[in-house]
């Protein structure tokens, strides 16, 4: 054992009873594999520790390290489910990085902890690169989200729907509470316990908040406010989480999980990638009420320490329930809004704005329209003459042209600088599943060409290169039944 991460520990030191201690038991033959060197500059983190692999798969154990598998509950697909727990990730520890700024580092797919049940504990190649390329993606799109250190390989051969190579990732986030973490104590009425979690998440990411006399209530809705920003921004680049469970669903605001994820290709509300998803409850246009849901499951975990059981005022504990989805609600819908307008290049306070989107939205539907490309193509719309165009769709469809009327009147500025500023805005190159799924069957029969040459693009989303030209194009065939799997 030895010291290379210079750990601090607070979770394992400040809430005892709230985890299970667990050393992973490692692997036959670590090997790492991907080695993300901006974050890990980031964190601060010699070059030495690439050179030792078990550190990844936690055949080596730093001495600073209190490696715990965290308990929580969390409501599933609708319905709650009691002891869930960490059943194939363990937290390390947390490192304070250059900036002053508390990280967990987390093996995921480390093998089995007291929480696993049934489970092995274990990760796929493809699940483990699946996390690595779209959370760093997501991270170059502005996206509050967990990261990816490093990918190593296990030495082992894994059978979920065929056999696969293991491995296991190295995530980094702020935290990984999640809603779920206070669902736990609440269900078994450990007040005590719920006390103590919040407090220490208050002093971990509100820490204004933490000698507030009603700290609690608006802790619940900063969360809301966090939560409702971060779903918004996901919809805004066509973004589908696929299993927004609140065992999913960080108090941070970061997006934690990338299991059954993917991104929308032609634009339509209903659209459903994950295959545990059968009923379409998260579904893109369905992720802010889910949102909403799930801030009031926060709410109602919360309201032993907001509305004290032996309190005379039982009726507020309702409006605070209320209060929490309007919270969310509330920060989603400013978010989408100032969103949309920028990807239009629209002024957010005109009073047509909200029209104009309404109307896209529907030709982008009504057409069969790729989401990501049609804000793309409207930025260099604006920088050819309006007469002059050759598109057929402006000859053609009626519709289309009065709505192009109406959006050139509302944008702002020099038309060749909003264009400027909407490329910074509107992604070219997004995780396409036709070649995510292309990058991780050629890694897992061991080539990572096509993985690094997509990882190369989707972390350099804005910025055409003729390199890349070929990602930037939905699959010449749409396929309606694809689905995602979450690698368990």
């Amino acid at each position: 054992m030895t010291v290379l991460f210079n750990f601090e520990n607070t979770y394992a030191d400040s809430l005892d009873g709230l985890y299970a201690a667990h050393t992973p038991a490692g692997y036959p033959a670590p090997d790492l594999l991907l080695y993300n060197e901006p974050l890990a500059s980031e964190l601060g983190l010699s070059k030495e520790i690439a050179q030792i692999s078990g550190l990844f798969t936690g055949n080596v154990v730093d001495e600073q390290s209190k490696p715990l598998a965290q308990a929580y509950a969390g409501h599933q697909f609708g319905s709650f489910s009691g002891l869930l727990g960490d059943g194939r990730a363990v937290l390390l520890g947390e490192k304070v990085d250059v900036q002053g700024k508390r990280k967990d580092i987390q093996l995921k797919g480390s093998g089995p902890t007291p929480f696993s049940r049934r489970g092995d504990g274990k990760a796929t190649l493809a699940s483990a690169l699946r996390e690595y390329l779209i959370s760093e993606a997501m991270y170059q799109l502005g996206v509050p989200t967990s990261r990816s250190l490093a990918v190593a390989t296990t030495g082992e051969s894994m059978i979920r729907r065929k056999v696969h190579p293991g491995a296991v990732l190295t995530r980094v986030a702020s935290s990984h509470i999640r809603v779920g973490t206070f669902e736990l104590f609440a269900a078994t009425e450990e007040t005590n316990k719920l006390r103590m979690l919040a407090d220490y998440t208050i002093a971990r990411h509100y820490r204004e908040l933490a000698n507030e006399k009603d700290k609690y209530e608006r802790f619940l809705y900063a969360v809301g406010k966090r939560q409702g920003e971060l779903v918004a921004r996901w919809m805004l680049v066509g973004f589908i989480h696929g299993v927004m469970n609140t065992d999913n669903v960080t108090v941070s605001g970061e997006t934690l999980d990338y299991g059954p994820c993917a991104f929308m290709n032609h634009y339509d509300e209903n659209t459903v990638f994950s295959s545990i998803d059968r009923h379409g409850r998260y579904a893109y246009g369905n992720q802010p009420v889910i949102g909403q849901w799930n801030n009031q499951r926060l709410a109602i975990a919360l309201l032993p320490l907001i509305v004290p059981a032996e309190s005379e005022n039982q009726d507020l504990a309702q409006d605070i329930v209320r209060e929490a989805a309007v919270a969310f609600k509330s920060s989603f819908d400013d978010t989408w809004h100032t969103g949309m307008c920028q990807k239009l290049g629209i002024d957010e306070q005109h009073a047509d704005s909200e029209d104009l989107i309404a109307s896209f939205l529907h030709l982008l539907k009504s057409q069969e329209k790729d989401f990501t490309l049609s804000f793309r193509e409207l930025s260099t719309e604006l920088r050819e003459p309006y007469y002059e165009k050759k598109n057929v769709r402006y000859q053609l469809d009626l519709e289309y042209v009065k709505w192009d009327k109406r959006w050139r009147k509302l944008v702002m500025g020099n038309p060749i600088s909003t264009a400027d500023d909407m490329d910074k805005i509107n992604p070219l190159y997004i995780p396409r599943n036709h070649r995510v799924e292309e990058a991780l069957e050629a890694a897992e029969e061991g080539d990572l060409t096509l993985f690094t040459t997509l990882y190369n693009a989707v972390t350099n989303p804005y910025l055409e290169n003729e390199t890349y030209a070929h990602l930037s194009t939905p699959a010449e065939k749409r396929d309606p039944n694809y689905r995602t799997f979450c690698g368990t």
